[in-house]
């Protein structure tokens, strides 16, 4: 793998600007803030919003590849790390804690202290979109920065899609980089060949959600976790 070509890439990630109402909804996101995150006299308790489009975060050698929908608003924006910082991030990322991908069950923002092992955390949407919905012209302009980066993971060996969004923009992605795409639609827990000795896994997105009505359960992610930790031994 050319390091210089993941830096270069996760660097154009960032200074995107192809969709304009994602780049009006995450600036308009960061001059908005969010009380929770101020100190009870007004001050900012923490840096100004990340308020870009994220980069991939995690092992650059991953065998696993977890594809997630997009940033949350206060989530992602604000931090400017995948999957920290807001009620699916700490979900997913005490998960991978429990099934030893991770060093802490924290996903809290950069100097966290978080450090991933074999996983890479990635989105079909680098920027918050407004209702949690992106567009099919905003997934179609941000899906070769996935396809990019599945050409620079050499030992990828399973991808964990999370949720319909990404599970559908994953096969996109794979399908346009002459991969083998499997039949099949999309349910928690299925697996689906992608040939090469590679497959996709599917679950439900950890969302905030999914886990309150129960419909994605802390047993039920362990278990498609634990699934995918036996096949990569």
């Amino acid at each position: 793998m050319a390091g210089d070509s993941w830096e270069a890439l996760q660097a154009e990630i960032i200074a995107c600007r192809a969709c304009p109402r994602l780049v009006a909804w995450r600036e308009e996101v960061a001059r908005r803030r969010r009380r929770a995150y101020e100190f009870p006299d007004g001050r900012i308790a923490m840096r100004p919003y990340w308020s870009r489009p994220l980069p991939a975060f995690g092992d650059r050698r991953a065998r696993l590849l977890v594809v997630g929908l997009a940033p949350a608003a206060h989530g992602g924006n604000r931090t400017g790390r995948m999957f920290s910082g807001d009620s699916a991030g700490r979900t997913l990322v005490a998960a991978l804690y429990r099934a030893g991908w991770a060093n802490q069950p924290r996903s809290e923002g950069p100097g966290d202290g978080l450090e991933l092992r074999g996983v890479l955390l990635t989105a079909v949407c680098r920027c918050v979109p407004p209702g949690n919905r992106p567009t099919a012209e905003e997934l179609r302009l941000c899906r070769p920065f996935l396809r990019r980066e599945l050409a620079l993971l050499p030992d990828l060996r399973v991808v964990l899609a999370l949720g319909r969004v990404a599970f559908e923009g994953f096969l996109r992605a794979w399908r346009e980089e002459g991969g083998e795409v499997p039949g099949g639609d999309f349910r928690h827990g299925g697996v689906y060949p992608l040939g090469g000795g590679r497959i996709l896994v599917a679950t439900y997105h950890p969302s905030q959600r999914n886990t309150r009505t129960g419909r994605l359960t802390e047993e039920m992610l362990d278990a498609v976790l634990g699934q995918v930790r036996e096949w990569l031994g």
